[in-house]
This record gives structure tokens, sequence and C-alpha cells, in this order.
């Protein structure tokens, strides 16, 4: 939709068109010209939905600072979904993994060997050395957050210890690259770049989503892209920075009977962190963590 000069703007500021997006759409424009693929413009979020979103994530932190707090051995991966369920209804959201497609329970729980995606249950228990990752979604009046954190329980092996923090890193190392009116597929590549020099693998298959008026938006998000390739970042854009990373081979597979679980191909420990970021003029503001 073309818009007027002095007409108001489409991002709901109450500006007029000329003196808010009007600049912005055309350089848009410029880049599409010059044969590079841009984001339509409802994944460029208005300022009041993510204003949206960032009350959405307050429940997804009070979700995992909760579980930062009472995980330990001795507790099943059923415990922390009631953790979940219980605070994200108290503060007025919904769990927005809970039916998602089938999916029974309102959060993930991978632990070890399991990529994503692993289904709470009261006979997982937790033990001493396990590592495991806790996956929070969460809605609230319409708005969708998204992040993942990985525990350590007890004493973990060297090994395991410095893959859960190096994964941490990568992610990091991805919000760092975002960077407006730059390609998505830099930031993958830095971050294959980064678990590659640490002796690592990334999942090909599975990667980040926009996120926000949806559970899973466009784009999707690689982590094993190259250089120069992919979508445009620019400020309003949200998605999710979530690499899944292997200390073996990057094959995976999913689990027959649930059809949901991912664990590595060859039992090797597998950890993921996962922030939710909105794009901004100068990098990104992170979201949800």
């Amino acid at each position: 939709m073309i818009f007027g000069r002095n007409e108001a703007c489409w991002c709901g500021s109450g500006k007029k068109y000329k003196s808010c997006h009007m600049e912005f759409d055309e350089k848009i424009r410029e880049y599409k010209r010059a044969g590079i693929k841009v984001p339509p413009r409802k994944l460029i979020k208005k300022p009041d939905q993510i204003e949206g979103i960032k009350k959405s994530s307050v429940i997804n932190r009070a979700c995992l600072d909760y579980v930062s707090e009472h995980i330990r051995e001795g507790i099943s991966t059923q415990d922390i979904d009631d953790w979940v369920a219980k605070i994200t209804r108290d503060m007025g959201g919904i769990p927005a993994t809970l039916n998602y497609e089938g999916f029974p329970k309102s959060c993930c729980t991978s632990v070890n060997s399991q990529v994503c995606h692993g289904i709470p249950s009261k006979e997982d228990i937790l033990t001493e050395g396990d590592i495991v990752n806790v996956d929070c979604s969460t809605i609230l009046n319409g708005f969708f957050s998204d992040s993942s954190r990985m525990f350590m329980i007890g004493e973990v092996d060297e090994k395991a210890r410095k893959l859960v923090e190096d994964v941490k890193e990568a992610m990091m190392v991805g919000v760092r690259a975002v960077k407006p009116w730059k390609l998505l597929g830099d930031m993958g590549a830095a971050v294959n770049s980064f678990c590659k020099s640490k002796g690592y693998s990334v999942v090909r298959e599975i990667g980040g989503h926009g996120c926000g008026l949806e559970f899973h938006e466009e784009p999707w998000v690689s982590y094993v892209s190259e250089p120069g390739t992919g979508i445009l970042m620019v400020p309003g854009m949200c998605f999710t920075i979530e690499p899944m990373v292997n200390m073996g081979g990057h094959e995976i597979f999913i689990d027959e009977e649930n059809d949901w679980t991912v664990y590595t191909d060859d039992d090797s420990l597998s950890a993921q962190w996962e922030v939710q970021i909105v794009v901004t003029e100068d990098g990104c503001e992170i979201l949800t963590w």
C-alpha cells in the first residue's frame, strides 16, 4: 500500500508519513531493486506491538527465573512444566507451546543428547551431571515471547560445562552480528564460524524464527548460512536467535514414538540458548531472555 506524504504513517506513530517512515520505505525499495530479499511490512513491528511483546516477555522471564532458582537434582521435568504453567497462568498469560500443533506440555525440557522439543514427564528425573534446556514461550494479550536457557545439574563434566558456556557465547555472537541494513545470513555465518572454531557442529534443519504477533513467523533463521545471503534486517524486525549446537556431528533424528523430541544422531551432548530480539537503528534490543 502506498501512502501519501501527508497521510498518517502506517506505523501508528501519529506523525505524517513524510516525516516518519517515508525514507525508510524508499530505502527498502532501493535494496529490493538491487535484487536483495526484503521483509514485507507485516514483519516490521510497530512501537505498540514491541511494547506488547515486552509485556509478554516479563512473564516468560519470570518462568525461567523461577526455574533457575529451583531446578536441582531429583526433580522431574514434569515439575518444571508445572512451575511454568502455574506462573504463566497466575500472571495472566498462556503457555504458547501447550497444544501447539499437538504439543502436550507448557514448555520444552531437553536433556543431554536431546536437541530440542523434549516433552516434560514425571518419569524423567534430573540427575547430577545432566545439562538441560528449558524452552519457555508465552502469549499475553495476543503477543508472543520466546526464550530458553541451559541449566547444569550438580557437578557437571568439564566438556559439558564448556559446551553450555560456549553455546551461550555463540548466541551472543549472533546478537552482536545483528545490524540494520545487513543480511540475516551474515549473522548465521558468524554463529557457525564461532561454533566450528570450538570444535562443535550446528544443527542445520532447525533454527530460529520470527516471533511476536504469532508464535512462528517469517523469517526462518539459519545458523549455518553463508555470508551475503538471506533477508535484509531492518529496524522493527523481531526474531529469535537460538543456535542448537552439538558436541559431535550435526545429524539429528526425531523420536518416532512422540514425533516431537529431537536427538543427536551420535548420542553426543547438545546445548541451546535462545533470546528474542528486535532490530534497532544501531543493532538490536534483546526483548526476551
